[in-house]
């Protein structure tokens, strides 16, 4: 029998799995500075495509990464699994994220290898507002899933970077599915990701960059829900001028569920159905040399939707070098 939460007393099909289970703001993607004067980054956690842009197959150089995150999302449609609108008057959902991360990186004895270790912890309101549907609205505050990189390993050449990872994301607390009061997932995701960057020449100002992902869910806690399972590609093309100060160019991504969602809760109007985005927009970085930081902003339109809210993904960061080494 169909469990009775906040999510399943609303319509329809579970209002989407409660958005789909809130999954767009349940990890925040965060990149780091690689070293003053160069441009390279590292990946925190992307749950919500279109976080890493042209940060996506990078390795950054040597030395301890302290992090901080802001993400916007934002959405007014909705779209069944056919990329129908699913009518519903002044649908409005809005997310604000903030993350904190620390990332190390560190060469390995043999000549182009590194190795890095990552962990980051976002917090994030999420509010819906519905015109006509009064009960199916809310707006809460909390942790979210926290993510654990134990091991990315790095390949850099003249002309070509190659990275290939393992992370998971951990539950804070219960999904809202199961009656959870929090933001978190109430599942771990196995993130499996692998990719890389082609540059023009070796002062690397011009260059093409992606990262492909799979993303293994395992079952919600207390509820007999599993997410079906995603590929996502994120990436694009940039240049980088003065001596790697100002970067700037196209990112985009795109994210496919190739695994049914299943189990005896899930509602029957989910069955069968798939997430499906993409998304497209500007990426642009600042270095500040005095005190060792890189501002990044990213902005990205969702295209292609379904299954999903539609909407756009804006994220400033601001990324410190504590500590570098050779």
């Amino acid at each position: 029998m169909t469990r009775s939460t906040p999510c399943t007393r609303v319509f329809p099909a579970q209002f989407l799995m409660c958005l789909r289970d809130f999954a767009v703001l349940l990890a925040v993607g965060l990149t780091v500075l690689p070293g003053v004067g160069t441009v390279a980054a590292q990946d925190l956690g992307h749950k919500l495509p279109g976080l890493i842009g042209l940060d996506a197959g990078r390795i950054p150089a040597p030395g301890l990464y302290v992090v901080d995150r802001v993400v916007s999302y934002r959405a007014d449609e909705l779209r069944d699994r056919f990329r129908n609108v699913i009518p519903i008057v002044e649908f409005q959902f809005e997310g604000l994220s903030n993350a904190a991360g620390l990332s190390y990186t560190f060469k390995l004895p043999r000549n182009g290898l590194s190795f890095t270790a990552t962990a980051a912890a976002p917090v994030a309101r999420l509010r819906l507002n519905i015109h006509d549907r009064p009960e199916a609205n809310f707006d809460r505050f909390g942790l979210t899933d926290i993510y654990i990189q134990p091991a990315r390993l790095g390949w850099r050449g003249d002309l070509f970077d190659v990275v290939a990872a393992y992370a998971l994301y951990l539950p804070t607390g219960t999904s809202p599915l199961a009656g959870g009061s929090g933001l978190s997932s109430g599942h771990v995701t196995h993130q499996f990701s692998a990719g890389g960057s082609i540059f023009a020449d070796t002062k690397r100002t011009v260059f093409l960059t992606a990262l492909t992902s799979y993303d293994l869910n395992l079952r919600k806690r207390g509820i007999d829900i599993t997410r079906g399972d995603t590929l996502q590609v994120e990436g694009g093309v940039g240049m980088s001028r003065f001596e790697g100060t100002l970067e700037a160019g196209l990112a985009g991504h795109g994210l496919w569920q190739v695994r049914d969602d299943r189990g005896a809760d899930l509602p029957l109007g989910l069955r069968g159905a798939r997430d499906r985005v993409y998304g497209l927009g500007p990426d642009v970085a600042v270095t500040v040399k005095a005190i060792r930081s890189q501002i990044r902003v990213r902005y990205e339109w969702e295209l292609g939707v379904r299954s999903r809210p539609q909407g756009s993904v804006f994220a400033v960061g601001l990324n410190l070098i504590a500590r570098s080494s050779s």
